[in-house]
């Protein structure tokens, strides 16, 4: 059976005339009456009765244009979902965040996210490590990252958004809180938090590489695996901590935030997916996120 016999038993049915059907349809009348005999036919049963006024549906006619217009809307419904599907404009993603990303890209990212791709179903999950979350972009448990590269595995495509300027989280009452910056130099002895070398941090091979540079032993006294401890740490007054400056928007009490200087210091925030993924509604997230970051 045709959609068209469908669309066209429709016209007739709600018209209740042929004439009528044929002008809504932009159709001649009798190929019109001749698709509704052949629909009929095919059918078997006897779908209108004509008069020379007007058109009366059958019993088995009321039946037929409620399943008629059902199958119709199920088709119209299929073609929009099938076109918003091929827009990017549904299916279900997870996006990864890197702890600073966490802070101060999250709460603006899902509200644009919502406005911009409201038929897609976001998941976020916060505080992650650049490892773990290149792990978890590998075995599909997120779909999109934010993180700190450099990222080693061949399969993962990063693109890099933008460079934040790191910052030392110090205790208010800390002496090198006097100061409008600080220079790695003057974290020579200092107590040192951390993010974990076991769970291999970038962060913790950043900072450790700026006081190599430096010619600074570091004395680490903890290693956290989340920012939001380490910063939580460092208001406890259990030492310093060199972070994004993003991280500045947790606004934690206690702790005071000073730039790091000489070298000025920075640190890349990046996208990042599996290369074989190409969904449309992933492509259109990424730039969202480009949109919003860069």
């Amino acid at each position: 059976m045709e959609l068209r016999l469908l669309r066209y038993y429709v016209a007739v049915a709600e018209e209740r005339h042929f004439g009528r059907a044929a002008a809504r349809l932009h159709m001649a009348q009798p190929p019109l009456s001749q698709a509704i005999r052949r629909l009929e036919s095919d059918l078997g049963v006897t779908l209108l009765h004509r008069t020379t006024r007007r058109v009366e549906l059958t019993e088995a006619g009321r039946v037929f244009l409620d399943r008629a217009r059902a199958i119709l809307g199920e088709v119209e419904e299929s073609a929009d979902l099938v076109r918003r599907v091929a827009a990017g404009a549904v299916g279900h993603l997870t996006i990864g965040c890197v702890g600073t990303a966490t802070y101060s890209v999250l709460p603006a990212l899902s509200r644009r996210l919502s406005e911009e791709l409201p038929g897609v179903d976001f998941s976020f999950r916060g505080e992650m490590l650049a490892p773990d979350q290149v792990a978890a972009l590998q075995d599909g448990s997120i779909d999109v990252a934010l993180l700190r590269p450099p990222v080693a595995e061949p399969s993962i495509a990063v693109e890099t958004l933008r460079r934040d300027r790191l910052m030392v989280a110090l205790p208010g009452d800390h002496p090198l809180a006097s100061r409008t910056s600080i220079r790695v130099r003057d974290l020579a002895g200092a107590d040192l938090i951390v993010h974990s070398a076991d769970r291999r941090a970038v962060m913790y091979g950043v900072v450790l590489g700026l006081l190599r540079d430096a010619g600074v032993e570091p004395h680490i006294r903890h290693e956290v695996g989340e920012t939001s401890t380490l910063v939580t740490l460092v208001a406890g007054g259990l030492g310093l901590a060199v972070v994004p400056e993003p991280v500045t928007a947790l606004g934690l009490e206690g702790v005071t935030f000073r730039p790091l200087v000489r070298p000025a210091a920075r640190v890349d925030l990046a996208v990042a997916h599996r290369l074989d993924r190409s969904e449309p509604h992933l492509r259109r997230t990424v730039e969202v996120v480009r949109a919003l970051v860069s």
